[in-house]
């Protein structure tokens, strides 16, 4: 080693300092290829500004986003044997777990929680397609029920985020009998009266969609979402006939009646919200349309609410000017149309009738004097021919 290596470049590197840029500043768009930096993504709620491709979100992202101030209370859900068959294939399916549960930092693919959505207490659940995929197991399927449970013990709406690759495989027989017992919660929701609302995220197949992510009350849809029992590659390779274009996505089932509507991620928990106050028959207490914004109870006023009451009385003044100027200019024209009936009266050319409450003046104009008949005229001596005149000159005076 020499100085150099020694003395000046660790010398150098402490001045300047360590350059190197995190990883995670920039996403890129899997749909456009758009290099976008991550405040902004995240402000737009991972929907791509150049072609709106919704993202996958976490289910803390999720919540956060339809809940008020973003607030929520997540339920325990319960514990259940893990690996009861003891599979195996690549991995054994104890380390694909742990693996999983590293990886996203939660026991399973599902969140469940409570919160309030514009005053409204609702039970959300949220399916995490990063975990082994969302599949449904019988952890998946135990927290679906605790979730519907709670939303029955409460009396509050239910609102699920599905997203899965279907039932998951290592489970066997145990995970698709997750399927029946969902759905059996399900009944029991409409039974009570209690609504629920299914939002299917990209991707809902398989054994998910053939269960609960169709049985809602409302079925919303987000764009561009994939919703199907197989695949489009399977279903391809079986029928060998080439699929429609936007076969199996959210829009194309929105054209044939499978879905009821499709709602961009912007306008999900207005649109949420709406649906929820009119099947619960109640009236919304939040006003905003932002998550994370205070809430206001009812006959609260709002600062925005006393702006709103001054913008409207700035135009109400202005009418009030204008009323005011348009009387000056009636009662201006009244007096020019009486001052020239007075010079028309000097002149004994018209005369002005008075209005009478508020009704214009009328000039009335006098009538000219009868043309008498040739009798009455006086008779008008005719001018002289050449010849009188020339006699008349040769006369004297």
């Amino acid at each position: 080693m020499n100085w150099l290596s020694d003395f000046a470049r660790p010398k150098l590197k402490a001045l300047l300092g360590d350059r190197n840029t995190p990883d995670n500043l920039w996403v890129k768009c899997p749909n456009c290829g758009e290099m976008i930096f991550h405040r902004d993504i995240e402000a737009a709620h991972h929907v791509c500004p150049s072609c709106s491709h919704h993202m996958r979100i976490s289910p803390e992202q999720r919540l956060a986003m339809i809940f008020d101030e973003g607030k929520y209370e997540v339920l325990e859900l319960p514990e259940v044997p893990v690996d009861p068959l003891k599979f195996k294939d690549e991995k054994k399916y104890t380390d694909r777990l742990k693996e999983a549960r590293n990886k996203s930092q939660h026991r399973d693919a599902m969140v469940a929680s409570v919160g309030k959505l514009k005053g409204l207490d609702v039970v959300a659940l949220v399916q995490n397609f990063g975990f082994m995929g969302g599949s449904l197991g019988m952890a998946a399927g135990e927290g679906f029920i605790k979730a519907a449970e709670t939303a029955l013990e409460r009396k509050v709406p239910f609102i699920a985020f599905t997203a899965a690759g279907g039932a998951r495989m290592q489970e066997g027989i145990l995970s698709l009998m997750q399927m029946p017992r969902t759905t059996i919660l399900v009944e029991m929701l409409k039974e009570a009266g209690l609504p629920y609302v299914v939002v299917l995220t990209d991707p809902t197949t398989g054994g998910v969609t053939a269960s609960y992510a169709m049985l809602g009350d409302v079925h919303i849809a987000e764009p561009g979402a994939l919703i199907g029992f197989a695949g489009p590659r399977v279903i391809k390779q079986t029928i060998r006939e080439d699929l429609p274009e936007g076969f199996q996505r959210a829009e194309y089932l929105l054209d044939h009646g499978m879905v009821d509507m499709v709602v961009n991620r912007h306008d999900l928990r207005d649109t949420l919200a709406r649906i929820i106050s009119l099947l619960m028959n109640v009236e919304l207490a939040v006003q905003d349309s932002k998550p994370g914004a205070p809430i206001t109870e009812l006959g609260e006023e709002k600062e925005d609410d006393k702006i709103t009451v001054i913008e409207e009385a700035e135009p109400k003044q202005a009418d009030r000017a204008e009323e005011e100027a348009s009387d000056a200019e009636q009662n201006s024209e009244e007096e020019e149309i009486k001052l020239a009936a007075s010079v028309m009266n000097s002149d004994d050319a018209a005369t002005v009738t008075e209005p009478q409450s508020g009704d214009a003046p009328e000039i009335q104009l006098k009538a000219e004097p009868e043309v008498k008949s040739d009798a009455s005229k006086p008779k008008i001596k005719p001018l002289p021919t050449i010849e009188q005149r020339g006699e008349l000159a040769g006369q004297t005076p």
